[in-house]
């Protein structure tokens, strides 16, 4: 059977038809250039994204109320997320499912299920959820860069978690998963495009600093709303990082806890090394393999 060759331009007219026409309008008018896993990344509202990604943000911006409860962990890509997903699932729910159960969600669940993105997830394809049914409180995530969430994020008593991670790591990282997936229509990804892209800012969700310090800056201003953690302490001092995450999420361990080995036991169960060995994280979208990390 003969293999049909998808050119650069029929893969962005597949992308096009996945977009609204008031979408398809707003591109139009934003600057743009070569994309990493599509043919076209665009500059929208400061970060550059993919188009099916600007129109969930669009989505995101119109309809997602934060409420006081919510509890929001961000990263920008390949930064950790995962990670910080599964470390977050297991500090909340810990009264309901201890680390050693063999029944726990993060033994059968990959973590982006339990954590779901608000524009990858939850509001995209034209979907609206109601967050309001969720369990409290709601864990949600996002890559989305802080002055582009919605007022009542910062309105509301809700909390926000940034993971940050060195901008070098976070290249490579980001450069071995985008040649595991970028489409052969694209032509090959040379480790200097990706890298002089990476430096002029035009990533996913970049510039990366802008993005890294739009958190900080408010961690400054608002200590009590967002908690700034950094991947390379998260790496050395696990249980110490834990706890703080703990405290500020206002689910903090008890001595007794700690007598126990509880904060030892989370960080061992959502190591990368116990994740990726695990069936539900090995294939598909959500494998850790590829999404971490």
């Amino acid at each position: 059977m003969a293999i049909t060759k998808v050119t650069e331009k029929e893969s962005n007219a597949q992308e096009q038809e996945k977009l609204s026409p008031e979408c398809k309008e707003l591109l139009s008018s934003l600057p743009k250039e070569k994309g990493q896993r599509t043919p076209y990344l665009f500059l929208y509202q400061g970060f550059w994204c993919q188009p099916k990604e600007i129109q969930a943000i669009i989505s995101v911006q119109k309809h997602y109320k934060a409420e006081d409860t919510d509890l929001i962990f961000a990263t920008i890509p390949n930064s950790g997320t995962t990670w910080l997903k599964a470390l977050s699932f297991a500090i909340v729910n810990r009264r309901h499912y201890h680390h050693s159960q063999k029944s726990h969600p993060l033994l059968t669940s990959n973590p982006h299920e339990l954590v779901p993105f608000l524009e990858y997830k939850l509001f995209a394809n034209n979907q609206i959820p109601d967050i309001s049914s969720f369990p409290r409180p709601p864990l949600l995530a996002t890559h989305m860069p802080l002055g582009a969430m919605h007022d009542s994020v910062r309105g509301s008593s809700s909390k926000l978690v940034y993971l940050a991670r060195n901008p070098f790591d976070t290249f490579v990282s980001i450069y071995h998963f985008l040649c595991k997936i970028r489409p052969k229509s694209l032509g090959p990804f040379l480790l200097e495009e990706a890298f002089d892209m990476y430096c002029r800012g035009v990533m996913g969700f970049g510039p990366y600093w802008e993005h890294m310090l739009g958190y900080w800056y408010e961690s400054l201003r608002s200590p009590h709303k967002v908690l700034f953690l950094k991947y390379e302490e998260m790496k050395e001092n696990t249980s110490f990082e834990l706890k703080k995450m703990a405290e500020f999420l206002g689910f903090p361990f008890s001595i007794q806890e700690e007598k126990d080995g509880v904060v030892e036991g989370i960080a061992k169960m959502c190591s990368f090394e116990h994740l990726k060995d695990l069936e539900v994280n090995k294939k598909g979208k959500g494998a850790i393999a590829d999404f971490l990390v």
